[in-house]
């Protein structure tokens, strides 16, 4: 048996081209990562996080359980098509070792096993399985199909727009099993076998339709399954299919501790190839669902990067607030990758801004507690009061880094794409901050307490946002507040929750003084106030539609009074709601017990 006919040389050509394609690419890719990168892949290999990768892939790659949790009938759909699949082609070795035993097989023969096992004896259970498993496929591009002319019906608002490529590679797809279906139905027409799918449609058109008829249209359906095989293969390293592979290597290289950062890398490349555009991330995203911007969220500006047509309209227009990649099947970096996207395409100012640096130190006050307010803070006077008030209460020594005014942190000029400019920024206040010698860094701002977390160099100083000082100081009995009867909501800052994963310390505080109402969307899923720094592209009357829809979910609680725990959001809610909205230091501020002051003494 040669295991050769003409119809597979296009699967064969295509597999060839797909093999050398995803060969160059990996190659290149890894040859472009850091030294330290390479070490830490090298040094990863024999540990346990080898298998913890293998376990990720076999949940995620195929059997998508990410995807599951957010919307189950597309998880469905991704785990027919990349499981099911899978399982074809591993029965699929399995029958050919059941009939020819260990002898060599090259690919095309395990592909085209039921053309070239004509003539052997049929074994009905691997009928059964192959049939039950090309079902499980055909059900999955049922729903795709689906997915395309309506996709609400899947849960979605919105699919994904593609390019030449991805369409090319997407209609071979939607082709190959059931030109297979159709193939091996036609050859159980002709010459018997088969299992409950491809056996029983076999003996209808063998009970219906003319055998010359059959004949005619037997290997062009063979040619048919060939082509579309063949055709899929050549786009997809091309494609938006590039991600079957590439998250397998994406899963290995981030187990082992390899992160995108602040400027473009190699690493880069396995993010954005491993994005499928399931357009999970489009529903989420504010722009989309409020204003009605539809060409710029995550999918679209990985294609586009990808493609080398990002524009800065598309790189700029995002608020940055991480609900796409909150939602992200496939565990993305989306924010990491705007940023360096921003910082390779940003305008550079003078360096020379900066000189008014040198000897500048306007802090105040000695203490091993510092607190950085911040500009946001230092724009919304009322919570740098409140806190002042929580400290004095509190009994504790502080040292105001930027009371009278100081250095930004710097999160916001990166933020735009200046990552070098606000690394200054960074070092300017690291060394403010060791030169007064804190061992406690307090701040009000979410913005500065995730840059101070995760950019500065503070080893040795704790890092603490104010309502985690706060809840704090209420358990460890010098902080003393007196609860009422007012009915509180609480708004997660974006930099807060999903940024630093600060969610129970705000709400323990609301609870101490009156009743917490939680809003529809809260926590993982609170909604962005619509002002982020990261957004310079949307107008002020976008800013306020924003921020009004926001305040209108909070409203729905029936709450009082609207609870933030960030300047900004603060002054973006204020502006589009009828409730009141207050930080949470100046409720606590405001319910201070009456002439409560700790001391050591007391």
């Amino acid at each position: 048996m040669t295991f050769f006919a003409p119809f597979c040389v296009p699967f064969m050509v295509g597999a060839a081209v797909m093999l050398l394609a995803l060969a160059a690419k990996y190659a290149w890719w890894f040859y472009g990562l850091p030294r330290a990168d390479k070490l830490r892949f090298v040094r990863g290999l024999p540990t346990r996080r080898t298998l913890e990768a293998v376990g990720e892939v076999i949940g995620e790659s195929l059997l998508h359980r990410r995807i599951f949790r957010v919307n189950p009938l597309l998880g469905y759909m991704h785990m027919s098509l990349a499981f099911g699949w899978f399982l074809l082609i591993v029965a699929g070795w399995v029958e050919t070792a059941a009939y020819l035993g260990l002898r060599y097989v090259p690919l095309q023969g395990h592909v085209f096993f039921r053309y070239f096992s004509i003539g052997m004896e049929h074994k009905p259970v691997f009928d059964f399985i192959m049939d039950l498993l090309l079902l499980l496929v055909l059900s999955g591009v049922a729903l795709a199909w689906g997915k395309r002319v309506w996709s609400r019906a899947m849960g979605m608002r919105r699919t994904t727009r593609h390019v030449m490529g991805d369409r090319i590679a997407l209609s071979a797809l939607w082709f190959i099993f059931p030109l297979r279906l159709a193939a091996e139905s036609l050859t159980c027409a002709l010459y018997g076998g088969g299992g409950f799918l491809t056996g029983t449609i076999g003996s209808l058109l063998a009970g219906h339709a003319d055998v010359q008829v059959l004949r005619a249209l037997f290997l062009p359906a063979w040619w048919g399954y060939s082509l579309a095989l063949g055709i899929f293969f050549v786009a997809l390293p091309f494609s938006r299919y590039m991600h079957i592979f590439t998250e397998i290597p994406l899963i290995f290289l981030r187990r082992y501790g390899i992160r995108s950062s602040e400027k473009e890398g190699a690493y880069d490349h396995f993010q954005i190839e491993a994005c499928s555009r399931c357009g999970i991330c489009i529903d989420p995203c504010q722009l989309q669902s409020e204003l009605g911007i539809d060409d710029v969220q995550s999918v679209y500006f990985l294609r586009d990067r990808r493609h080398g047509m990002l524009r800065q309209a598309v790189a700029n227009n995002c608020l940055m607030c991480g609900r796409c990649e909150q939602r992200c099947p496939v565990g993305i970096e989306l924010n990491t990758l705007r940023l360096n996207s921003r910082d390779r395409m940003r305008n550079t100012p003078d360096e020379r801004r900066f000189d008014y640096f040198r000897g500048l130190d306007r802090s105040s006050g000695t203490g091993r507690v510092g607190y950085f307010a911040g500009c946001m803070t230092l724009l919304t006077p009322r919570t740098l009061r409140a806190m002042e008030r929580i400290f004095a209460a509190a009994g504790e020594q502080v040292w105001w880094a930027d009371r009278d005014g100081g250095v930004c942190c710097g999160r916001p000029l990166k933020l735009s794409g200046e990552t070098d400019s606000a690394r200054k920024m960074a070092d300017y206040n690291t060394a403010l901050f060791r030169r007064h010698g804190i061992t406690t860094l307090v701040t009000s701002c979410p913005i500065c307490l995730k840059v101070f977390r995760e950019e500065y160099r503070l080893e040795g100083i704790e890092v603490l946002h104010h309502s985690q000082y706060i809840l704090r100081l209420l358990r460890e009995g010098r902080l003393a507040v007196e609860g009422g009867g007012e009915r509180y909501t609480y708004h997660d800052p974006c930099e807060l929750g999903r940024g630093s994963g600060i969610y129970d310390e705000p709400r323990a505080v609301v609870a101490a003084l009156g009743e917490l109402l939680e809003p529809e969307q809260t926590r993982e899923h609170a909604l962005c106030c619509g002002s982020s720094v990261a957004n310079t592209a949307i107008s002020d009357a976008q800013q306020l539609e924003l921020a009004r829809s926001v305040t209108g979910c909070l409203e729905a609680t029936g709450a009082t009074a609207i609870v933030t725990a960030c300047p900004l959001c603060k002054k973006a809610l204020g502006r589009g709601a009828s409730l009141p909205v207050a930080d949470l230091s100046e409720v606590v501020a405001a319910h201070i017990r009456a002439g409560h002051t700790f001391s050591d003494n007391s």
